[in-house]
């Protein structure tokens, strides 16, 4: 499902955030990326993979480069320099099919939808937190006063969620309320109502932001941004 930020979702994300900031002194910052990476890599993965395997399958029966039009035309010469060029010509029309699977994997792999199913989940989570990780050190959430920073991280192309908490709410907080909270964005985004999951992801933040950290007026309210 796509999901499109309007200006009405963003305030109401925006509207959110200053409503949780205004009862403690932690920070909370919202990102919706649309892709974290292009998996580009993989797909040449699982194209080399398949280059390199299908083709053996050809080999019990009996592989022949008559097979590939213009690379035998089914007559051999009487002499023994012949099978040189028969090698010759097997190698080549072995690497003329390994190079017709290597592009055919690839470019079926660079399907969007493809490629987020061969692309291992523990590969997509990875990324996705490093790239969550990258947006709380880009954005200074790490050298807040008291290390109370907050990031809320959706991922869209790799429908993945996100929760980073600074060491002076981790430490405090138990990991079933971030797991709460990552959990009720999720069903959000795939609900495809974005604004309601993040809403109720920043109350939760809020929540316990609020039970261990006082209001602190001077700290201004952070919006969400939209990276790609």
């Amino acid at each position: 499902m796509v999901i499109k930020l309007t200006p009405e979702i963003e305030g109401r994300i925006g509207a959110a955030i200053a409503a949780a900031e205004a009862t403690t002194s932690g920070e909370i910052f919202c990102v919706l990326a649309r892709q974290v990476s292009s998996y580009r890599d993989i797909s040449l993965g699982w194209a080399a993979a398949a280059a390199l395997i299908l083709p053996l399958g050809l080999i019990p029966f009996g592989f022949d480069p008559a097979w590939i039009p213009g690379l035998g035309d089914g007559w051999q010469a009487a002499h023994l320099s012949s099978s040189d060029v028969i090698v010759g010509q097997s190698l080549a029309a072995y690497a003329l099919i390994q190079s017709a699977v290597f592009l055919a994997v690839f470019l079926l792999t660079s399907i969007p939808g493809v490629r987020r199913m061969v692309t291992p989940r523990s590969v997509r989570r990875a990324r996705v937190r490093r790239a969550a990780l990258q947006q709380f050190l880009a954005h200074g959430l790490h050298v807040t006063r008291d290390r109370t920073g907050v990031m809320i991280f959706a991922a869209l192309s790799d429908h993945q969620v996100e929760v980073v908490a600074d060491e002076g709410i981790h430490a405090r907080v138990d990991r079933d309320v971030w797991a709460e909270a990552v959990a009720t964005l999720a069903r959000g985004m795939k609900d495809g109502d974005a604004a309601s999951g993040f809403e109720r992801a920043i109350g939760l933040c809020g929540g316990v932001l609020a039970e261990h950290f006082r209001p602190a007026p001077e700290i201004p309210t952070r919006s969400m941004i939209v990276w790609s």
